[in-house]
């Protein structure tokens, strides 16, 4: 999921959570008799003779707010639906297109690739790789955990000089930006067994 859509999925459930929680929270407070008022007495029906009378007195605009409200809601649920259909379904990336054709790469082939070339460096305990093109630019994001006791110029010296080289004449690219988080952590021990 990509940094977008994860904001605005946890914007969205941020908000839904708070009205459902005001919501719930009102009727349980009314429920209990938190209420002094005669309207929001426990015992006295949500849908009272006032409601109704509104909505006879407003008719037939507030139904056409009700359907506008409706429909607002139908095409942001829809528009959610398919962003999370876009993370899923980015099986190729596009990396060229033009009146010869279209060059399209396998996104998780392409990452499986860069991960292991990064990964054969004695520094690197572990790599997983993102490899992501927006508008026809490859990007790729590095996660690694490395040696702590490896001096960090070898594992920059890997990257710069075989897996970053790799990948650009994969792509058929000049240049490709690429971000690299690092976590440092001690290298097992070697297990040996004693008879």
């Amino acid at each position: 999921m990509n940094r977008k859509t994860g904001r605005g999925n946890r914007l969205g459930l941020a908000l839904v959570g708070l009205v459902l929680v005001v919501l719930g929270g009102s009727a349980l407070a009314r429920g209990l008799g938190a209420f002094s008022r005669d309207w929001a007495a426990a015992d006295t029906p949500v849908v009272d003779g006032n409601v109704v009378g509104f909505f006879a007195r407003n008719s037939p605009w507030i139904w056409w707010l009700v359907a506008l409200a409706a429909l607002v809601v139908a095409v942001l649920g829809l528009r959610w639906l398919l962003a999370q259909g876009r993370r899923d379904a980015r099986g190729r990336l596009r990396v060229e297109s033009g009146p010869s054709g279209v060059t399209e790469v396998s996104a998780g082939g392409m990452e499986r690739a860069v991960a292991a070339d990064v990964a054969t460096s004695p520094a690197v305990l572990s790599a997983d790789a993102n490899v992501r093109c927006p508008r026809g630019h490859p990007e790729v994001r590095l996660r690694l955990v490395a040696d702590e006791s490896v001096p960090m110029g070898e594992l920059t010296e890997h990257l710069t000089t075989v897996a970053l080289p790799h990948m650009r004449e994969a792509l058929d690219r000049d240049q490709v930006p690429a971000l690299a988080r690092v976590s440092l952590e001690p290298a097992p021990s070697p297990h040996r067994i004693v008879r």
